[in-house]
């Protein structure tokens, strides 16, 4: 027989071994009896027998010693039964990894946010979801709101968390929490000594904010506290991150106006107070955005622990 006539019975007696062959070998090897292990499998004996004479034949040689004390495995027969444990664990795995992942208990899940978690909700919401669902893989993207949005439609991450709304209208979008306004000061600032601050007590004050989000939305809740242009500090625009910004104020360059998640990150030398008016404490909402077209499962997961710590009337969804 020529080497590739040879290698041509080999590739045709692997396509004709089944699993069964190898399940039933491997428990007759455990049991050290072909009568034991028909029993623990609940079939015949000559079925077991047959089965294993027929994977002795596709391989080739014989994988157990008979005798009446029971069977032992020969030489050869150990080494095939190894690696048929292996092949018998992996499809056992790939089964599994099918299933977890139809059910979104595994798989991967990209999440796009711009603000902080340092401290508060997303935090507490992403080390919930992280011990719900461990073999979940969990990645996290940080990025302004626009190209947040672009990655959305493309479909590079799966979810988005922001302040406010984002303006689209091929997202649907679940209302979340909301954080309350702080002003962050230098510790030697003369309106540290107050434990809330007014928003009009900002009017002669320099307010340093980042070009970076969440600063747009910081400013329009400024003006539409401080109507009147007189009554507005003085605003300066930097286009630099809300870390740099911490060290401007530190510095003594100016105060800022801060989400509560930024605090969970202390700095040295800076002071929060919170900022209030006459209806008591300011806010903004959060809210996710995703895709409705999106079928990732791990998605659903996420956005049904969402839902669940975070209710809202079904009349507040939106699309």
């Amino acid at each position: 027989m020529t080497e590739i006539e040879t290698r041509n019975d080999g590739r045709n007696a692997a396509k004709a071994i089944h699993l069964h062959h190898l399940r039933l070998a491997v428990v007759a090897c455990d049991c050290g009896s072909f009568r034991r292990a028909a029993e623990v499998l609940s079939i015949k004996h000559t079925v077991l027998s047959r089965s294993i004479g027929q994977l002795e034949y596709l391989i080739g040689t014989r994988l157990f010693e008979r005798s009446s004390g029971g069977t032992k495995p020969t030489l050869a027969g150990r080494a095939v039964l190894r690696i048929a444990r292996l092949i018998l664990e992996q499809v056992d795995t790939l089964v599994d990894t099918g299933i977890s992942n139809g059910r979104g208990e595994s798989g991967h899940l990209t999440m796009g946010f711009c603000t902080s978690i340092s401290t508060g909700n997303l935090r507490a919401t992403l080390g919930e979801f992280k011990k719900r669902f461990p073999q979940i893989e969990l990645a996290t993207v940080e990025r302004s709101r626009l190209r947040l949005m672009t990655a959305l439609r493309s479909g590079t991450v799966d979810l988005v968390v922001s302040p406010g709304r984002l303006p689209s209208r091929e997202t649907k979008a679940l209302p979340l929490w909301s954080e309350r306004i702080l002003i962050s000061l230098p510790q030697d600032h003369g309106l540290v000594a107050r434990e809330i601050i007014y928003w009009t007590d900002l009017r002669n004050e320099t307010i340093l904010l980042s070009r970076y989000d969440p600063g747009r939305e910081l400013e329009d809740l400024l003006i539409s506290k401080l109507v009147l242009p007189e009554d507005r500090p003085k605003i300066a625009r930097h286009d630099v991150s809300r870390g740099i910004i911490n060290s401007l104020i530190s510095m003594g360059m100016g105060l800022s106006l801060v989400m509560e998640s930024d605090i969970g990150a202390s700095f040295a030398g800076l002071v929060y107070r919170e900022l209030q008016d006459g209806a008591g404490a300011s806010r903004i909402g959060f809210y996710a955005h995703w895709r409705d077209d999106n079928e990732n499962p791990p998605l659903k997961r996420f956005i049904d622990l969402l839902a669940e710590r975070y209710p809202s009337p079904p009349s507040v969804l939106a699309d």
